[in-house]
């Protein structure tokens, strides 16, 4: 499924079982809490902390399927063709970073 098919799948569902989206400010605060989920999962899986009982059935692919959701959602009601801005986002990127990292030697260790 590409970016555009996905956000095309997502204003189907919202229309057909979700009524209506939720107002812009709504769906920051659940994108905030979203990536908030993940980042639990993400510090107890590497850093340092154990899971409690309630974490150890959570699934870090669903929480970053979560996110994906919310901003597709927010990207769908603000207008936001997300295959175009990712594909500016990159261009962006390789033109301000295509020797910065190449020429770090804080990645070369």
């Amino acid at each position: 499924m590409t970016i555009k098919e996905a956000q095309t799948a997502v204003d189907e569902w919202i229309k057909t079982y979700g009524v209506r989206y939720f107002n812009e400010l709504t769906n920051m605060v659940l994108l905030t809490e979203e990536v908030g989920e993940l980042a639990r999962i993400v510090a107890r899986t590497y850093g340092e902390q154990s899971f409690k009982e309630s974490d150890k059935n959570r699934d870090m692919a669903d929480e970053m399927a979560d996110i994906l959701w919310v901003l597709m959602c927010l990207a769908n009601q603000t207008g936001v063709d997300l295959t175009e801005a990712f594909a500016k986002n990159m261009e962006k990127k390789t033109s301000r970073d295509k020797e910065r990292h190449l020429n770090n030697e804080k990645l070369r260790k």
